[in-house]
């Protein structure tokens, strides 16, 4: 089998590839609704269709960071953005934190783990979106 070399061919590939994405997502979507309508929000969270739509998501974030910092017009300082980010991070966990414990069964310590395990959560897409602007100054 031959490589593609036309572009026109390619992008229209990549096109097709998009709209499999889209329905495939849709699909998934429609499934995990129907769980939460006749289950409950349980029942969904226990399929693992569920965690196949997780996955997809974020490594579709994760795939558009990347093409979003290369299409950036104003060039970031990185080292300021990624300060300015770990800070608001910082507050938001903060926040969280606090507000755990006044949810019910919780205590404070849910409420630290919580936030750390926000904070981690938030911080791994900055941390990236800054190796990809030192790269892209580089």
């Amino acid at each position: 089998m031959k490589k593609i070399t036309d572009e026109r061919l390619i992008l229209k590939n990549l096109k097709n590839i998009r709209n499999a994405y889209a329905i495939q997502t849709l699909g998934i979507l429609g499934i995990l609704g129907y769980d939460w309508i006749t289950r409950g929000s349980e029942a969904m969270h226990e399929s693992p269709l569920w965690l196949v739509f997780i996955i997809s998501t974020t490594a579709l974030a994760l795939f558009s960071m990347d093409i979003s910092v290369a299409h950036e017009a104003r060039k970031k300082t990185p080292k300021r953005s990624l300060i300015i980010s770990i800070v608001i991070i910082a507050l938001i966990s903060i926040a969280v934190g606090i507000f755990v414990p006044f949810t019910g069964k919780s205590d404070p310590i849910n409420g630290l783990i919580v936030s750390g395990i926000c904070f981690i959560c938030i911080l791994i897409p900055y941390i990236y979106i800054y190796y990809l602007r030192n790269k892209q100054q580089d």
